[in-house]
């Protein structure tokens, strides 16, 4: 009985050894290098079925490998003993131009016998060659070896990618990948990328159960690929039908993600607007005073949270009147300084009453009744602070970084929710709620609603005015430290920062009503809304903020005390 010739000896013994590992999944690191070695050294076709081992393996390591490969950058260096070991050098080279060599089946310094490191210029080593069809398979092993990484981003991405590229030689990998995948967001990917590409297929029959399927998955990204299959007026007349059909749901799916979207967005805006305004509306709403420096309380608590953060890193030196002041830091790691925040938002409210604390008693607790001079005082007192902040902190916007969960977003039904927005909806209602409590609840409150309905007269009951003034003032402005914070998170935080929003503030609590928080919870929410759909719909947001602001003076000249006016003896 004749030997089998040695390739095909060569080639069984492969695919003997590779048997297993197929039905096993990815492999170890170790696994994933004894396979690039093989690959490396093969030939014929032993190496097709090596590089769809590697593509399924989902090793970072196997895509550095083998793009280096189809970049010319893997070398074979020859033993003494004649045993050939694939190798790539590093970047870093000596004052020679020599470079150490890193072995691809260990991952190691290559050594000599002495255990010196070895080092080469690339043109004393024999380049492990490629030819255009091979190089075309290794592409196509790179493309596919995201699909199995553990990171359901990196499968979903993937699967987006092979889906568009319009190649059906990623087929297989995709529907190999589907069988596997446990993930339900990710398997609707593939299911989407399957479709896409069975939508180029030469089989009506499969072309028509892909558009279907396409139409079940409502998939957003296949709207450009049915466009193009619809203009193609060669196609078969029963898959155009259904391409059609499919192009029709999937766009009506797409008004309707923008539709709820843009009311997400909406009511998200009007959040930021409720969380800025609710300080404003106890200041202006309940106390009557025009207070030009509510945008200085929110940079107070937006600097607060740049402050925590620092304190919770490696601390920071604050310019500080030009002396330099050092803030140490703790340090902190891992859980403990993602938490930093937690700690930022009491931290901004405190600061914040503090500062409207001593605002009160230096300079508001003069002008009761004197709207026009509060005015013109507190304008000056936010020059003065903003100033101040320069000074102090640098006139250069700061960063303030997100913890990590905060980043990021989930969806449903493709309306995607990002994670910051939801927060400041949570955040504000929780703020809303924790401000009705205090007014209608406990004995602070029954005292400021007391003075606000009567001055006087709750003074001749025994009432400490001055008092009540001071901690209201002193919670309203927290209010706004809380808003800082929270905006410290969606953007820079300046010295100039609360003036972009003093106006919509105001704004706010005139629409929903003088003293109303029940106001400015609607007029917040639907300032925020109208603004977000008539950008939707006009497409520019300047237009849509005129109109907003059209539509505010056209309401205060219909009802000049907003939504909800409030009627005391005070205010008749």
């Amino acid at each position: 009985m004749n030997p089998l010739p040695r390739p095909i000896l060569f080639l069984l013994l492969t695919l003997g050894l590779l048997t297993p590992r197929l039905l096993a999944g990815p492999g170890t690191e170790a696994e994933v290098r004894h396979d690039l070695v093989l690959t490396l050294l093969s030939h014929g076709p032993e190496r097709h079925e090596l590089l769809h081992q590697l593509a399924r393996s989902g090793s970072k390591v196997a895509a550095s490998v083998l793009t280096s490969w189809t970049r010319g950058e893997i070398y074979a260096y020859r033993t003494p003993g004649g045993k050939t070991i694939p190798v790539t050098l590093e970047e870093q080279e000596d004052a020679k131009g020599l470079a150490r060599a890193i072995r691809i089946d260990t991952g190691a310094v290559l050594v000599d016998a002495k255990g010196k490191a070895l080092k080469f210029d690339d043109s004393t080593l024999d380049t492990i060659d490629t030819d255009m069809r091979l190089r075309m398979d290794i592409q196509q092993a790179i493309d596919v070896l995201s699909l199995a990484s553990p990171v359901p981003d990196e499968r979903r991405s993937a699967a987006v990618k092979l889906g568009n590229s319009g190649k059906m030689a990623y087929l297989p990998y995709l529907e190999e990948r589907l069988t596997e995948e446990k993930i339900a967001d990710v398997r609707r990917t593939i299911e989407e990328a399957i479709a896409t590409l069975k939508l180029g297929s030469s089989d009506p029959s499969v072309q028509i159960k892909a558009a279907r399927n396409l139409a079940r998955l409502n998939a957003l990204g296949a709207v450009d690929v049915l466009t193009q299959f619809v203009a193609n007026k060669s196609a078969d007349p029963d898959a155009l039908a259904a391409a059609r059909i499919a192009l029709r749901s999937i766009q009506e799916h797409i008004s309707l993600v923008n539709f709820f979207g843009t009311l997400f967005r909406g009511v998200s805006l009007g959040s930021i607007l409720l969380v800025v305004s609710l300080g404003l509306a106890i200041t202006f709403g309940l106390m009557g005073v025009i207070n030009m420096a509510h945008g200085e309380m929110i940079a107070v608590g937006a600097y607060t949270a740049y402050l925590v953060e620092n304190i919770f890193g490696s601390g920071i030196t604050l310019p500080f009147f030009g002396f330099g002041l050092h803030v140490p830091g703790l340090h902190a790691t891992g859980s403990f300084y993602e938490s930093n925040f937690i700690f930022a938002i009491p931290a901004s409210f405190v600061t914040a009453a503090i500062a409207g604390l001593v605002l009160e008693r230096l300079v508001i607790r003069f002008l009761y009744r004197r709207p026009l001079e509060s005015l013109l005082a507190t304008w000056g007192v936010s020059l003065v602070m903003q100033q101040g902040f320069r000074m102090v902190f640098g006139a250069n916007n700061v960063q303030v970084d997100s913890p990590s969960w905060l980043l990021g977003h989930f969806s449903i039904d493709d309306v995607m929710f990002g994670y910051n927005r939801v927060f400041v909806v949570g955040f504000a209602i929780a703020i809303v709620l924790g401000t009705w409590l205090l007014l209608t609840k406990t004995p602070l409150g029954l005292l400021i609603r007391s003075v606000m309905q009567n001055r006087r007269m709750a003074s001749c009951m025994g009432v400490r005015t001055d008092w009540v003034n001071m901690l209201t003032f002193a919670f309203g402005s927290g209010l706004a430290g809380l808003a800082g914070a929270f905006l410290s998170q969606i953007g820079n935080v300046g010295p100039s920062m609360g003036q972009t929003y003093i106006v919509d503030s105001f704004m706010v609590v005139v629409v929903g009503g003088v003293g109303s928080i029940v106001g400015t919870v609607y007029a917040s929410l639907g300032m925020g809304s109208a603004d977000q759909v008539l950008q939707q719909v006009l497409g520019s947001p300047v237009l849509g903020k005129i109109i907003v602001l059209c539509f505010i003076i056209l309401f205060l000249q219909w009802k000049p005390g907003g939504l909800f006016a409030t009627r005391s003896r005070n205010l008749d």
